[in-house]
């Protein structure tokens, strides 16, 4: 008599997606009628300012350009582990894949900031949508495409896309727009990140469908298009600013605002915590699940945690508005976050409480994300802010370079200790944010002028 094991399968409920819809809607639309009667001071409305058309010109069409280059991160991101296994990748070339693609993004990517502030933030996004043009082009000719190459052309874009466009923004901000658009911009970034990702994901399923042979490349195609597009609008509005400042010039500044400035070097520690969690999430979130033997749909979950971040980014309005210090608001998202991933760490959990950490972890990402921002324009100069975030992302790159060689490699270190590590991390982050609001003396005036 031969015996049948059934297999368990979860999926997230529909009334986790209703949830996620209707808590953006109503944080959206409340927000309004909690600012007219909670706001500390009377603004003029957006129509009586006399740039007010031009800001919102502007702000439009950059968040049409960051939701394009979303995209492109997005269908590599969901595309390229269903390459590899299409392709028959093992996951010791897969590990070597990954160790390449981070060695190039802390040997050259972490100094692309630096390039960016020099010869124009423009031209450093405009790189950045060629390279995965050429990336898209090169798996579209080839048959069996060399991996290696694609990798580091795509982490080089993903440390431009890090800075470049956060950057870009500020600075066209500068130029006599409201700056209380510039928060808006912070969260919608975040937000239109979000969906943009989940957008790439439905393209990626829709144009692969079921015939392999003939579809594996369809989404290099939309890649090559996507850039396309991107290229021509970035090239044809907006032209940057002329860059006068010389490298000896931005040496001594760099020097002087940057690596003299403790506030800078604590902003910047909180920032390599928060992006070396996010990473190792990534990287180990589907292991983590699926510890116990059961299968579980990912593609289904991976709309629930970036839904969980476009929450998060709404949030923020709030509290910005709200009689909190955004020092403090981040002390708290931090310590969060740090405690949910020690539970993840340390106490075997079943797939539903899983998911809502994992879920309450994103959350707080949408509101982090944008409250550093906000903090950056606060303390760096904007002539040297793509510099101080790429090189904030080099600890990051050179830590996970190292786990994944003690975890890839030699197997000296396991999920559990990962995932704790990026918990202290978070904590670390959290002492990092309370220190700084004891040494902020002028916490809320831009010192982004050189």
């Amino acid at each position: 008599m031969g015996v049948v094991i059934e297999s368990s399968v979860w999926v997230p409920s529909s009334s986790v997606y209703i949830f996620i819809f209707l808590s953006c809607f109503f944080s959206l639309s409340l927000f309004p009628f909690y600012l007219s009667k909670h706001a500390p001071t009377k603004s003029p409305p957006f129509y009586d300012h006399p740039t007010f058309a031009s800001s919102l010109r502007f702000q439009r069409y950059f968040l049409l350009l960051y939701s394009l280059a979303s995209v492109l991160e997005g269908l590599w991101s969901v595309y390229g582990e269903f390459e590899l296994v299409y392709y028959g990748i093992t996951k010791e070339d897969t590990v070597t894949f990954m160790l390449i693609g981070f060695g190039a993004a802390l040997f050259v990517g972490s100094f692309l900031g630096i390039l960016s502030d020099l010869i124009g933030r423009k031209k450093s996004c405009l790189v950045f949508y060629i390279f995965h043009l050429v990336v898209g082009i090169w798996k579209r000719i080839t048959s069996s495409p060399t991996f290696w190459v694609a990798n580091v052309c795509l982490s080089l874009a993903t440390s431009i896309f890090s800075f470049s466009f956060e950057t870009w923004a500020v600075v066209e901000h500068d130029k006599g727009h409201r700056q209380d658009l510039l928060n808006e911009t912070f969260w919608l970034m975040t937000f239109f990140e979000s969906a943009a990702l989940i957008g790439s994901q439905v393209m990626s399923n829709w144009m692969v469908g079921g015939n392999l042979e003939k579809e594996i490349a369809c989404p290099s195609t939309a890649a090559i298009l996507t850039a396309i597009v991107g290229i021509i609008c970035i090239s044809r509005v907006y032209g940057g600013s002329p860059q006068t400042v010389t490298f000896k010039e931005y040496k001594v500044s760099f020097y002087s605002y940057i690596l003299c400035d403790r506030r800078i070097w604590l902003l910047a520690c909180a920032q390599s915590c928060l992006h070396f969690s996010i990473v190792v999430f990534w990287i180990l979130w589907a292991p983590t699940l699926v510890a116990d033997g059961r299968e579980v749909y990912l593609g289904l979950m991976y709309p629930c945690v970036l839904g969980a971040r476009m929450l998060g980014s709404t949030l923020f309005p709030w509290f910005i508005n709200a009689p909190l210090r955004t020092e403090d608001c981040l002390v708290y998202a931090f310590i969060i976050q740090g405690l949910l991933l020690s539970i993840i760490a340390f106490d075997y959990q079943e797939i539903g409480a899983l998911v809502t950490q994992y879920f309450l972890f994103h959350a707080c990402v949408g509101l982090i994300l944008p409250s550093l921002a906000r903090l950056r324009t606060m303390y760096v100069p904007n002539e040297l802010r793509g510099g101080m975030i790429s090189l904030s992302l080099a600890p990051t790159n050179a830590a996970i370079l190292f786990i994944l060689m003690q975890r890839g490699y030699y197997r000296t270190v396991e999920n559990s200790e990962v995932i704790a590590f990026a918990a202290v991390g978070l904590f670390a982050a959290a002492g990092c944010m309370y220190v700084l609001k004891r040494l902020g003396k002028q916490p809320y005036q831009n010192w982004h002028k050189l």
